[in-house]
């Protein structure tokens, strides 16, 4: 993962090269491994490099062989060595996994990205043509946002962060994912059509446990894609425990298997060969991280699946104190003021620096599970199997919003770089067309929240496979992040809003936020602190969306899971 910031059809783009230096240098907690830039025509390309692929020769931006295309990205691309075999008569730079995007581009134009498997924002410009392309990857794990003046109507702007772009744009939108834009029609085109994408056309397959299980295994597999130190962020909850059982068995594969044939000195480098199988970078064991408050939820599980599954485990805990003092620098780094995503990235701002000062530049994470299976509690509401559908695909949809942009970015805001599993083309392909009348959570019936998953991995009647996980970690009530780091957490959080905002501020908000008014202190607060740090008439408030339950549902309006009414540890008064 990287950072990227364009200009495209800059005036004066010479004399524009010390601005776009700075507006690229604010990302460079992106990439910190080494900077990079090219001026073609009247566009500039930067790029502040996270070296995980490509060690020695992965440098950007990656100019063609003919000089014609030059690339800035911010990803990684799983089956790059597929693409390099399929355009064998280009002559490669480097082992880098982002160059095959200039031949795949070169053969397939805007359809291009249909072919990528990875996560992803890149920015190519074709000087001959003076066109550039921009696009995202499917369902928005990497961040990116785009620009207009109107001083320079004809000028776009691109970047990882909008903190880039807040000087230069007075409108600034964030990319849309599985889109691509052309600067020829100055149009956004949507790319990625999977055959779940309509919310209306509801599945009737039913669910195929085993399927479910190996199209998991086989996305963690392509994750672990490195030669560099990875590890895993394990809360201890459901899915960051899957996904740390399932790496931490594939990396005791692949130590065995160089330990007793070696490897071949390409595969090493590329991480993944044609078939999905994973090459090792030298790591026996895998080790995972953990933060909570002292004697959190997630601790305690944490510990018992890192003992488990065998993982060298760093147990990490943060005062209340600490995560409030932390408030303005996270909501600097996510650039958002919603409610959930400022009290769930804030732990995980915190991990994040103490994992990358224990030398780890990647880690896998859980995200999009709860999203894929209704897994947040007040699914359990859902009035039928079509409602609860609808609310996957909604969510899913909306991911780039809420937890994608949490995962990357409080990762990001160290040189930490988080890959997702459950958020895998093939396994959402997978997923998405399961029945929904098997995901619905029925208590009453023994299946709870994410039984799909659940059971998938459930060992129990196959005698000569070892357990994932112990059944009490496989079947443990879901916890939302910001509850389960300690449940004091959010209600500390709650206590500073209601002493920093008063009734009054609260009654009367500012009238520049139009129709979106904060309803809570809490919320109130977070958005004063994003008007300081980005204007209260800032072009960047454009770009945020409120996560919130689904009130249709009955639910409570606080986003914090202990507000559902299965809750084991339910409060009955915001």
């Amino acid at each position: 993962m990287c950072g990227i910031y364009a200009a495209f059809r800059q005036p004066d783009v010479e004399q524009f090269k010390e601005k776009a230096l700075a507006n690229s240098k604010r990302i460079r907690h992106r990439g910190p491994d080494w900077s990079g830039n090219i001026i073609q025509n009247s566009t500039i390309l930067c790029h502040e490099r996270l070296a995980i692929v490509g060690l020695d020769s992965g440098a950007q931006p990656i100019v063609s062989p003919d000089n014609n295309f030059s690339l800035a990205v911010n990803g990684e691309i799983y089956n790059h060595i597929k693409l390099r075999d399929e355009f064998k008569d280009y002559k490669f730079k480097s082992l880098s996994d982002c160059e095959p995007i200039i031949p795949l581009f070169q053969k397939y134009d805007i359809d291009a990205p249909k072919y990528l498997d990875g996560m992803f924002a890149f920015v190519l410009y074709d000087k001959e043509n003076d066109r550039i392309v921009a696009a995202r990857d499917p369902i928005g794990i990497t961040t990116l946002y785009m620009g207009k003046s109107s001083a320079n109507p004809k000028t776009r702007y691109f970047a990882s962060e909008l903190k880039c772009l807040t000087d230069e744009c007075d409108e600034i939108t964030a990319f849309p994912p599985g889109h691509i834009y052309d600067s020829n029609t100055d149009k956004l085109t949507r790319y990625f059509q999977p055959s779940w994408w309509d919310e209306n056309k509801i599945p009737t397959k039913p669910v195929d446990y085993k399927l479910v299980r190996e199209s998991l295994e086989l996305a963690v597999r392509k994750r672990l894609m490195a030669e560099v130190p990875y590890g895993v962020l394990l809360s201890g909850g459901l899915d960051s425990s899957l996904i740390a059982s399932i790496a931490a068995r594939e990396t005791q594969k692949a130590s065995a298997k160089q330990s007793t044939e070696g490897i071949d000195a390409n595969k090493e480098l590329s991480g993944v060969d044609e078939s999905g199988s994973l090459h090792s970078s030298g790591f026996s064991r895998l080790h995972s991280f953990a933060i909570g408050l002292p004697g959190a939820p997630d601790l305690i599980a944490a510990e018992k699946v890192a003992h488990y599954i065998g993982t060298i485990h760093h147990s990490h805990t943060f005062t209340l104190e600490e995560g409030l003092d932390a408030l303005n620098d996270v909501i600097y780094t996510l650039e958002t003021y919603d409610v959930t995503t400022i009290r769930a990235s804030t732990p995980m701002y915190l991990l994040s620096r103490k994992i990358k000062a224990q030398g780890v530049k990647m880690v896998l994470s859980g995200e999009g599970s709860d999203e894929i299976y209704g897994g947040y509690l007040y699914f359990a509401a859902a009035p039928s199997a079509k409602d609860f559908h609808e609310e996957c695909v909604k969510r899913v949809k909306n991911l780039h919003y809420a937890d994608c942009l949490r995962a990357n970015k409080s990762t990001m805001a160290w040189g930490l770089e988080a890959r997702v599993p459950f958020l895998d083309k093939q396994f959402l392909e997978v997923s998405m067309n399961i029945d929904p009348e098997d995901k619905l959570i029925k208590r009453e019936e023994g299946r709870i929240e994410k039984y799909i998953l659940r059971k998938a991995f459930d060992t129990s009647d196959e005698p000569d496979v070892k357990p994932y996980l112990p059944k009490e970690i496989l079947y443990r009530q879901k916890e939302q992040f910001s509850d389960g780091v300690g449940y004091s957490w959010i209600d500390g959080l709650k206590d500073a809003a209601e002493a920093a905002v008063s009734d009054e501020q609260l009654a009367n908000p500012k009238p520049e936020w139009g129709d979106d008014v904060p309803t809570t202190k809490e919320a109130y607060w977070y958005r004063c602190k994003f008007d300081e740090l980005f204007g209260s008439k800032s072009a960047a408030a454009s770009t945020v969306m409120r996560w919130v339950p689904k009130a249709e549902w009955g639910c409570h309006a606080d986003p914090s899971g202990r507000y559902a009414a299965i809750h084991e540890q339910k409060v009955d008064d915001a």
